[in-house]
């Protein structure tokens, strides 16, 4: 399978800006260059003594320059289509992603995990949906364990009050503490050990634990 071209933003906004220069700056040159044309200033001159014969009409005087006036027109309105193609190309390349990670985020904060950020690109808006997925993953496993702790810790805690209310615990009983004690310990440790993966915010001064 071929690997996907990666594009960065950055090289993707300098792409998108050069298409406006260059279409300004190859239609911006080709009006200097046809104001500026000898072919221009002759029919000018010519029209000019022509009118002052009364040969032509004043109508027919202007007519180059209404249609260098045409003409600018028309570049205007090819720079104007470039912009909106380029426009375009912004909003659903870019702008559309970022609006949907921020819906996804917001319904992930609001507490929905099943929710996942979904990005056909190869750039680093890609890589943040997949962090938001990552970090969702993470906050999903670290919710299971500790729902899965609660229901154990109340499971133990029904099962020590049943040996403690009996009048004479007999050794069976005993057992029982210390393999759910021993179980509960086993849980503590796994979620533990996943807590252990990530930094939490701390004030300057203060370490994470009460000493």
């Amino acid at each position: 399978m071929k690997k996907k071209t990666r594009y960065t933003l950055q090289r993707t906004m300098i792409i998108y800006f050069l298409l406006i220069g260059f279409a300004s700056l190859l239609l911006g040159v080709e009006f200097v260059m046809d104001t500026n044309s000898p072919e221009l200033k002759a029919g000018l001159l010519s029209n000019f003594e022509k009118f002052e014969k009364n040969q032509i009409s004043e109508d027919t005087l202007f007519a180059p320059i209404v249609k260098l006036r045409n003409k600018a027109v028309l570049m205007i309105g090819i720079i104007m289509i470039v912009i909106v193609i380029v426009l375009t190309m912004f909003i659903k390349n870019i702008t559309e992603p970022l609006q949907h990670m921020l819906e996804m985020s917001r319904e992930i904060s609001a507490g929905d995990l099943s929710r996942t950020v979904e990005i056909d690109a190869t750039n680093e808006l890609a890589d943040m949906g997949n962090l938001i997925n990552d970090m969702s993953s993470n906050l999903q496993e670290i919710i299971w364990l500790s729902r899965n702790m609660c229901n154990y810790g109340d499971d133990f805690v029904e099962k020590i009050l049943a040996v403690l209310d009996k009048p004479d615990p007999g050794e069976d009983d005993i057992k029982i503490v210390a393999r759910e004690v021993k179980d509960l310990k086993a849980e503590l440790e796994t979620l533990g050990q996943v807590i252990e993966y990530f930094n939490f915010y701390t004030v300057e001064g203060k370490s994470g634990s009460d000493e």
